[in-house]
């Protein structure tokens, strides 16, 4: 227990060190690069596999197990993604009201067809690699062809959380293939994001940003100006009852507990009736049905919380908090000699996860999505490459006051998006159904999933004439 104590501490630490880091480091700054990716990257050095090889060398062989930190920490860093994620999870819909349906397919619909289309794609391009190159030249299992769709569209936090799922099907270099290709859809996703606003302002594709898309030397560094900041959760309760954050923690304990009984449940559905055909909940994690654990914890919410006592806010800062450990500890126990032992599946994989998810944008944003379709887009793009925040960052330089619907049609989108893709029930599902089913069979899924996306997306919302009242909005002033 105090090994685990003290491997907060020092991951706590590293954000901070981190943070300074931020800004200072114009390269930084100029990539938006989140400060739990750079900690990580520092626990990284640190670790046994460059400090302690590099001790090694020395004739310093304490650093090999688990280098400066020590292998108590190192091996509880490793524990920890698997419990952070649910928290993570969770926390997705608690404290925001659930939209009235129709409201939600309305806006989001385009925004779902098109994140659809990106997420059910990579599985498509990622199993076709697996069975054409990647298992017959490399040796390599099939499983690797969910790890485009786990480490771009799951990110850290996913390709962390599957690492006993693949350790259980034997693929236990899965989980460091999928985090080192979430390193690399998180920076690329930013680089080209970027490339992409700039790019899109000089050809007069934004139909709002006209100038250079700069964000301000305090974005870039990561902080607010005096006169932009804000509270970012409200204290519902009174302190001397029980501290605000105590409950909304409590909250996110007992969606988890409910999403545990759901998994709980169905591994017991399926061993009473199916599992001598296929055996797949008893090697699904749990974040995903303790995000499903939320949504239902939030209609309970919405229908008797009359008070107004969970704050959506606070919800935000204990994913945020979770999700940054999450990074840092999974960053920091990464294997790097596995990367380099499948060094060309990984390249291939990652070369044609960027290629997937850029052509998709360029090709199907503009005919899917009728309004504002490169501001809505893409912070799609961005979710596909890296993770939410990611899309959010890109958005946000795409359309800094919010005047286009962006910002609510990504957030309804992943109602429909999240139980399901990038982390969701299919992306946890993936790994042992192609363990047990094939990965043809897992191709074949997938490839009508993507034909249905885009049969809605261009077919239907496509031919839709744009929304009076949706391009209204854009001319009235951000300040009013």
């Amino acid at each position: 227990m105090e090994q685990l104590g003290l491997a907060l501490i020092l991951a706590g630490a590293l954000l901070v060190i981190a943070k300074l880091i931020r800004l200072r480091w114009g390269l930084a700054q100029r990539l938006f690069l989140p400060s739990s990716i750079i900690a990580g990257g520092i626990a990284l050095l640190l670790g046994p596999d460059i400090a302690g090889a590099v001790g090694g060398w020395a004739g310093t062989d304490a650093l090999r197990e688990g280098g400066v930190f020590g292998a108590t920490v190192f091996d509880a860093w490793a524990d920890l993604p698997g419990l952070l994620i649910s928290v993570v999870f969770a926390t997705l819909f608690l404290g925001s009201r659930l939209p009235a349906p129709r409201q939600a397919v309305d806006l989001a619909g385009p925004q779902l067809s098109l994140g659809v289309t990106m997420g059910s794609g990579q599985y498509v391009i990622g199993l076709l690699l697996a069975i054409l190159v990647l298992t017959p030249v490399f040796g390599i299992d099939p499983m690797v062809g969910a790890l485009i769709e786990v480490g771009f569209e799951g990110g850290h936090g996913t390709a962390a959380g599957l690492g006993d799922t693949f350790a259980e099907l034997g693929f236990e270099e899965g989980a460091d293939l999928a985090l080192g290709l979430a390193t690399v859809g998180v920076v690329s996703g930013v680089v080209i994001g970027i490339a992409l606003i700039n790019w899109a302002v000089r050809t007069g594709r934004t139909e709002l940003l006209q100038e250079q898309a700069d964000a301000s030397l305090a974005q870039q560094m990561g902080l607010f100006e005096q006169e932009d900041r804000r509270p970012g959760s409200i204290m519902t309760v009174r302190p001397a009852s029980i501290e605000p954050l105590a409950i909304h923690f409590g909250v996110v304990a007992i969606a988890i507990l409910i999403g545990q009984g759901f998994l709980s449940g169905l591994q017991a559905l399926e061993r009473a009736l199916w599992i001598d055909t296929i055996e797949l909940f008893s090697y699904v994690p749990l974040f995903p049905l303790a995000m499903l654990g939320g949504v239902v914890l939030q209609v309970l919410i919405d229908r008797f919380d009359t008070r107004g006592i969970i704050d959506r806010g606070s919800m935000v800062r204990l994913q945020g908090l979770a999700l940054d450990l999450l990074i840092v500890t999974a960053l920091g126990t990464l294997s790097l000699q596995v990367i380099a032992d499948n060094l060309g599946p990984f390249v291939i994989l990652a070369v044609a996860g960027i290629a997937w998810n850029l052509g998709a944008f360029l090709l199907f944003a503009r005919r899917m999505i009728p309004e504002f379709w490169f501001e809505r887009g893409i912070a799609d793009l961005g979710q596909s490459m890296g993770v939410t925040a990611t899309g959010l960052i890109l958005m946000r330089v795409a359309d800094p006051d919010g005047r286009t619907p962006a910002y609510e049609a990504f957030g309804y989108k992943q109602l429909g998006f999240e139980p399901f893709l990038g982390g969701g029930l299919i992306t946890a599902a993936s790994v042992p159904l192609i363990a047990q089913l094939g990965a043809g069979t897992m191709l074949a899924v997938m490839s009508v999933v993507l034909a249905i996306a885009l049969v809605v997306g261009l077919g239907y919302y496509g031919r839709k004439d744009p929304d009076p009242d949706i391009l209204a909005r854009a001319e009235r002033d951000p300040d009013e």
